[in-house]
């Protein structure tokens, strides 16, 4: 065995076979077995163990191949020493041992372990040693390595004819790790615990009904095969089981939300005849596409309920969402209340109300000028001059402001509103649950809430991150909104193509159009800050699509590629702002141009004056972040170049080329890479440029992600957001689960006929999933 001690079942009378979930491990396996447990992996009940699902098996047979591991990743091996050395060290006192081990490939395929004055080692790991070896595959001298892993000898000699019959056939589970608790350690206290319970005792949470349609293993069957399978095919359905069991878990506890928020009481909103939506679609100079009015109507019915809605709206850019918010605000405010829109960041904020206001005319300024049918527009963000933000906490108090747009200032202490009747929030993923609560606090009763993203989010994750909330998707574009054309434009083998971005560029301009270019950093020698203060970003001003309020992600665009952000070796320079701008103004081809920089670090006046001057045609390039992802709406401009493409993810590719191309005119947009053709960031360009269908784009971009990664938890040991379940491959399970859930919320809202699925709710909700489910 290995160095470390075996987690052995306390001395003694083996305890009664207990079956509540909610008991203490220590109880049933020991203090010393579960203090590293708990330590290492916050696990500190029965149920938890048993929910600490093994990630994959390796069949006994197989020794893993050596040459398909990455570099970085903690990886669990199954290999067989075929030799050793011990060397003394030339730099410092004591010897280095290295193990050769081999996957029988046939290939000549192996690898170096070293162990630092490793003699328990030098001991144990003889040639012909067949061995689990858990550690961080790390490179030396442009081979893998791995330097002082855990390791477990097993046993494939001197057994019975029959114990080697029964051992070949049993995989070995692989549970989730971290660098001082490896697999076989889990496994070992797995070991320990489940002869010391009847698992037949624990009642199933899956309704014997669902589970019969299902056709599920019975529950302790599948504690047992999910642990310790008797086969190779024994596994698979044990799995099935918890995955099933994982969603209606999940999916019932997304149900309650949503019964709980059906029973509030909220005030209704139904549509006055003659008000200002009358007036406001007797001239709107177009025709709502089908898409807008059905989705507008059902809100429509919705506010004028006595519940209150919640309701994610997500579309494509430039698909005609605020009009749809609009319209609902109009409704709210003729009905006597206000409406609350949140944007992400001032620059944003300011957009909309220029929109909003351009939208509604002089419906939007005031009844003293804008006659009798109107109301006022008004704008409140953090750094408006004192007097300017008495004038809008004045406005929004006293009901004068039927429509108040506003950042983060919108939740402080010292803004109240004479009625809220409508809270529309602009990217979601932006702000937690504690940002919207405090907009809802602010109402005298329960207000309506349309969320509104333009990010496209996979059916089943909306269903599972935001399934607090119906979803609703426009999927058409509006007249006169052309698909944007996406070309590639790969350095690595066509460096000439990097002077004709910028000839486009000038053939634009000389068009009388506009022209974004996007870098990934700011600049000022910081090779890895992207807007919002880090390489993953955060809940600032771009970074990532799903930033939260911790920092974690929860549908990012760089955190689970290796290029993006400079990780994992990767220590290419990026394009910077600042940089950029320089060397703009120097290419003769835009010498007379008008070039100026916008990020978030800038002052918030200047930020505002430079969007308004880029806007009002004055600016013809501007250089900027992701500060322009969303919201920001340049009808002149019609070409964006994205520097270092590679370092965004494909859903914000998607988001931000749709800034272009919004006034009638082609837009285009060129993604400028410099990594080397078959390069995988290189293939998630490439289908960017193959596809305008976010929602196709988004599945893609899901495909190539680590499922942990999606709820903003990494599978490294401990609870992550999503135990057995993956949210494309089990999209047909998920949706037989909320159905079932549905249906069960609302026979039995607290789930007192269904004690089993409640206290499994219990135990799934640990603090991270409750957070994320939170999140929506």
């Amino acid at each position: 065995m290995s160095s470390e001690p075996a987690f052995d079942p306390p001395p003694g009378p083996r305890p009664v076979p207990y079956a509540d979930l909610r008991l203490e491990l220590s109880r049933l396996v020991g203090a010393p077995s579960a203090k590293p447990v708990a330590k290492a992996l916050d696990i500190h009940t029965v149920g938890q163990m048993l929910h600490q699902f093994p990630r994959r098996y390796i069949p006994r047979g197989e020794l893993t191949q050596l040459n398909l591991l990455d570099l970085d990743d903690y990886a669990t091996i199954l290999a067989r020493v075929v030799d050793q050395n011990t060397r003394k060290m030339q730099t410092r006192k004591g010897y280095i041992t290295d193990v050769y081990i081999t996957d029988n490939s046939g290939a000549g395929t192996t690898m170096t372990i070293s162990f630092f004055n490793g003699f328990k080692a030098q001991k144990e790991l003889l040639p012909g040693v067949l061995a689990l070896f858990s550690g961080k595959v790390s490179s030396y001298r442009e081979k893998l390595v791995l330097t002082n892993p855990e390791y477990d000898m097993l046993p494939d000699h001197e057994l019975t004819e029959h114990e080697a019959e029964l051992q070949a056939a049993r995989p070995i589970p692989v549970y989730p790790a971290t660098a001082k608790f490896p697999s076989w350690k889990t496994r070992l206290v797995i070991e320990a615990l489940l002869p010391t319970l009847d698992l037949t005792r624990i009642p199933d949470p899956v309704p014997a009904a669902i589970a019969r349609r299902e056709r599920l293993m019975p529950l302790a069957e599948a504690y047992e095969q999910i642990h310790q399978p008797s086969s190779i095919e024994s596994w698979p359905r044990a799995r099935k089981r918890f995955r099933f069991q994982e969603a209606l878990a999940l999916q019932t506890s997304l149900a309650q939300k949503r019964h709980e928020a059906s029973q509030q009481d909220a005030t209704g909103r139904p549509r006055i005849t003659g008000g200002l939506l009358d007036a406001f679609d007797a001239q709107l100079p177009y025709t709502l596409t089908a898409g807008q009015a059905d989705i507008g109507g059902l809100i429509s019915d919705e506010i004028a309920g006595a519940h209150p809605m919640h309701r994610l709206l997500q579309g494509e850019v430039g698909s005609g969402k605020t009009v749809i918010a609009l319209r609902a605000m109009l409704q709210v405010i003729d009905a006597g209340g206000q409406a609350a829109f949140l944007a992400p960041t001032e620059v944003l904020a300011a957009q909309h109300l220029h929109s909003i206001q351009a939208l509604l005319g002089s419906l939007g300024e005031g009844r003293l000028l804008g006659g009798p049918v109107a109301t006022q527009v008004t704008l409140l963000t953090g750094s408006m001059p004192t007097a300017a933000r008495k004038r809008s906490l004045l406005a929004a108090v006293s009901g004068e402001a039927g429509i108040v747009i506003g950042t983060h200032a919108l939740l402080s202490d010292n803004v109240h509103f004479a009625d809220l009747g409508l809270i529309v929030v602009d990217e979601q993923h932006r702000f937690g649950v504690e940002q919207r609560d405090a907009l809802r606090s602010k109402a005298l009763k329960p207000p309506h809430l349309l969320v509104m993203t333009a990010t496209p989010i996979p059916r089943t994750v909306a269903m599972t991150v935001f399934g607090d909330l119906e979803v609703s998707e426009l999927t058409e574009l509006p007249a006169g909104r052309a698909p944007i054309k996406t070309h590639l434009a790969p350095l690595a083998e066509r460096p000439q193509w990097f002077n004709r971005v910028w000839e486009r560029s000038r053939e634009e301009i000389d068009r009388g159009h506009q022209v974004y270019v996007v870098c990934p950093k700011i600049g000022d020698g910081d090779e890895q800050l992207f807007e919002g203060g880090s390489a993953l970003g955060g809940p600032g001003e771009g970074g990532t699509l799903f930033g939260t309020d911790d920092g974690s992600v929860l549908f990012g665009p760089d955190d689970s590629y290796a290029e993006s952000a400079g990780g994992d070796g990767d220590t290419r320079p990026m394009a910077g702002v600042l940089d950029v701008v320089q060397m703009l103004r120097g290419l003769p081809v835009l010498a007379d141009k008008r070039i100026e920089p916008l990020h978030g670090r800038l002052d918030s006046a200047l930020k505002q004056g430079t969007m308004a001057a880029f806007a009002a045609g004055e600016i013809d390039v501007l250089v900027s972040t992701t500060v322009i992802e969303v919201g920001v709406d340049v009808h002149n401009a019609t070409l964006m170049v994205i520097m270092d493409a590679d370092r965004f993810g494909m859903s914000q590719l998607h988001q931000l080329r749709g800034r272009v191309g919004r006034g009638g005119h082609d837009g285009t947009c060129l993604l400028v890479t410099n990594l080397e053709p078959g390069h995988p960031s290189r293939k998630r360009l490439e289908a960017v440029a193959a596809t305008t269908d976010g929602f196709v784009l988004a599945r893609e971009d899901l495909e190539l992600r680590r499922e942990g990664d999606i709820l903003g938890a990494k599978q490294s040991g401990g609870s992550s957001g999503l135990r057995m379940l993956s949210v494309l491959r089990d999209e047909d399970l998920i949706d037989r689960a909320r159905e079932d859930a549905t249906a069960i919320v609302a026979e039995d809202p607290l789930l007192e006929r269904h004690p089993a699925l409640k206290l499994e709710i219990e135990m799934y909700l640990t603090e991270q999933n409750e957070a994320f489910l939170e999140r929506g």
